[in-house]
């Protein structure tokens, strides 16, 4: 390749920002940056169109970073491109061995990161293009300087427009949830087992259509004024939080911790005790740190101060270090992600207490969202304040740090009001939130699955188990239709179309009746296990309730290492509840309760497997819904029954 020269010219334009960045999301891989990035000042970068697009299941997302050009000088260039993108929370299982934490409602991916050679800048007054030139690129450079100088001189379409109006209403349905959680984490630092732990919820709605995310960056710029504001396809952030910035050797990084709603003073949070301890431990954190991969000598914090965001006062401290001369910005975030004002202290052992505790699984939330340049250096914000969308769902995760005097409904109060300045900065609302109070204290008195072992190992592969009788294997297209997706979505591997064809000529003419454990591996091979199955049973089953936040989710995990430990300690069917007091599901099959006439089961809604047996049930019965269903619910239902592929369907009770 040929020399790469960083080259700038000035755009003609009268439109602000805002007017621009909606027309981003009909781009290819399009972003937007607003706010304090890389410059002094305010400042506005959009990209669109890269040069490479980074392979999560190939790409070490810490090494692409340091992968910049060497560059011709120039004095005139800010930035000409680089890299941007996001690194979800769930990379610090690339550091760090952690266990597995709650499944997943959306299947995002682990990071996305993409190379730019092109940008546009605002920096407050003027419009720039910037790029990094190559004789190669040279033709397709200068066409897209054309597009963008010809869209910054058309009409802009109005901002209402592109938004439409959603009105959304997020719901925290892990409000009772919470409450637990940081109950459980008081008793565990009160143990000695950690100092402090950043615990969160989720605040989710449904739309209908999914709206421009740069609109609504656009829109919520003026009320949220974000430090760190970005948008890419299905990500709007609003942050008020540096991550890391390393300009040349020098590297900086701003803890947040310590918050109060805006209405208050300021001067309760400065002169707060408890503030300010919780404060500390994550700067002394923060600058351990960074003393890994900088000069002896060179890490200092400042003193703390406080910082007006939307909705809330923050206790922000800046900690500095001389970057060695042999790091990189690999090194860099190796030694520092996640941010730790978002874990807790240590932080190791805090991740470990977050993965059991929290009840939804974190993806981009506390991770980090940024920009690393050949010239201006790396800039990475902590992604919170951050709403995520998938399909027709959007969800904004919240929390805060437990420590050992922390009251639990203060925490929810505290999270809640972290998610009123972004959420009114969009156009929505906060629905009032069901703590059910019983429901929380019938689940903390419940055992914690946990105790018994770890989550499931995903590595072991998932299966499937389908009824052989009368030479036919039932539903046997379901059971693979499902056991394709999970193998699609978990390891990026898809089946032969010949499998159903095979299976189904390998048990022709078998009047028996049987099972067939049809099983997948990491690297998609598959196997087929026939044996035969005992005469039907219809003795009801005794459940025992136990505690897994999140459950076990959409997949049907060949590691039954936890279930078949709640079975042996309990001697009964494990029943599986979530920290909010709603049932998931037994350990072998779906719950239903009969009401009346009405045959009611728990939503498949990411934290259940969706069972093949159920589906045909929801499909058979007009009086079959989906509603939730918590411990008192379940115990008053006139019948309670189980549905699998082997039992079909099978009478339960509840101890007495």
């Amino acid at each position: 390749m040929s020399a790469v020269e960083p080259r700038r010219y000035e755009l003609r334009s009268a439109l602000a920002p805002a007017q621009v960045l909606p027309l981003l999301a009909a781009d290819l891989q399009p972003f937007a940056l607003a706010g304090e990035w890389l410059l002094s000042g305010a400042v506005t970068i959009l990209g669109s169109a890269p040069v490479r697009l980074a392979d999560e299941r190939s790409d070490d997302p810490f090494a692409l970073l340091g992968e910049q050009p060497t560059l011709n000088d120039s004095d005139e260039v800010l930035i000409g491109g680089g890299w941007v993108g996001w690194l979800g929370y769930l990379l610090g299982a690339l550091i760090e061995e952690l266990p597995p934490g709650p499944p997943p409602a959306r299947a995002k991916p682990a990071f996305q990161l993409a190379f730019y050679d092109h940008l546009v800048i605002h920096d407050g007054e003027h419009w720039w293009w910037e790029e990094l030139w190559t004789a190669e690129r040279a033709a397709v450079l200068e066409e897209r300087r054309e597009l963008w100088q010809a869209r910054l001189l058309a009409e802009p379409t109005g901002l209402q427009a592109l938004l439409g109006s959603p009105e959304l209403a997020m719901t925290a349905n892990g409000a009772a949830g919470h409450l637990v959680a940081v109950s459980e984490c008081v008793e565990r630092i009160a143990a000695g087992e950690l100092y402090q732990a950043n615990l969160c919820l989720r605040l989710a709605a449904t739309l209908d259509p999914q709206p421009n995310p740069f609109a609504l960056l656009a829109r919520a710029l003026p009320a949220a004024k974000p430090r760190f504001g970005a948008a890419f396809t299905d990500v709007v952030s609003l942050s008020p939080e540096r991550f890391l910035r390393r300009s040349d050797r020098a590297v900086s990084s701003e803890p947040i911790k310590g918050t109060r709603p805006r209405q208050g003073s300021a001067d309760e949070l400065s002169t707060s005790a408890k503030d300010a301890a919780e404060h500390v431990m994550i700067v002394d954190l923060m600058r351990n740190d960074l003393g890994r991969v900088c000069e002896y000598g060179s890490v200092a914090a400042q003193p703390p101060r406080v910082e007006g965001h939307a909705g809330v006062w923050h206790l922000v401290s800046t900690v500095t270090g001389e970057l060695r001369a042999d790091a990189t910005d690999a090194d860099l975030l190796r030694a520092t992600f996640p941010p730790g004002s978002v874990t807790g202290a240590p932080k190791v052992q805090a991740m470990k207490v977050i993965a059991e505790l929290e009840a939804t699984r974190r993806e981009l939330y506390t991770g980090a969202i940024g920009i690393a340049s050949p010239l201006a250096g790396l800039d990475l914000s902590v992604a919170i304040r951050t709403f995520e969308c998938s399909d027709d769902q959007i969800w904004i995760g919240v929390g805060g740090g437990i420590v050992a005097d922390s009251d639990p409904h203060e925490e929810l109060a505290e999270a809640l009001a972290k998610a009123a300045g972004p959420l009114a900065a969009i156009g929505a609302v906060l629905a009032a939130p069901r703590t059910e109070l019983h429901s929380a204290r019938v689940v903390r008195g419940l055992p914690r699955a946990l105790d018994y072992g770890p989550r499931p190992d995903p590595t072991r592969g998932v299966f499937e188990t389908v009824l052989l009788e009368g030479g036919e294997l039932e539903h046997l297209h379901a059971h693979l239709q499902r056991l394709a997706a999970s193998a699609y979505e978990l390891y990026g591997v898809t089946f032969k179309d010949a499998l159903e064809r095979r299976l189904r000529m390998s048990v022709a003419g078998n009047p028996g009746r049987g099972r067939m454990r049809v099983r997948m591996g990491p690297t998609g091979g598959v196997d087929a296990v026939l044996s035969s199955e005992a005469p039907a049973n219809d003795e009801p089953l005794q459940l025992s309730p136990f505690l897994l936040p999140g459950g076990l989710g959409a997949h049907k995990w060949q590691d039954r290492d936890l279930l078949e430990a709640l079975a042996s300690a309990s001697g009964a069917v494990p029943l599986l509840v979530d920290s909010d007091g709603l049932v998931l599901e037994a350990a072998h099959a779906n719950v239903w309760i009969v009401e009346g006439e009405a045959l009611i089961t728990p939503p498949a809604d990411g934290r259940i497997l969706p069972g093949v047996t159920r589906a045909a049930l929801m499909a058979a019965e007009p009086l079959a819904r989906e509603e939730q269903i918590d411990l008192q619910r379940l115990h008053d239902a006139d019948e309670i029954f189980l549905t699998s592929a082997i039992s079909r369907r099978r009478p339960a009770h509840l101890p007495h």
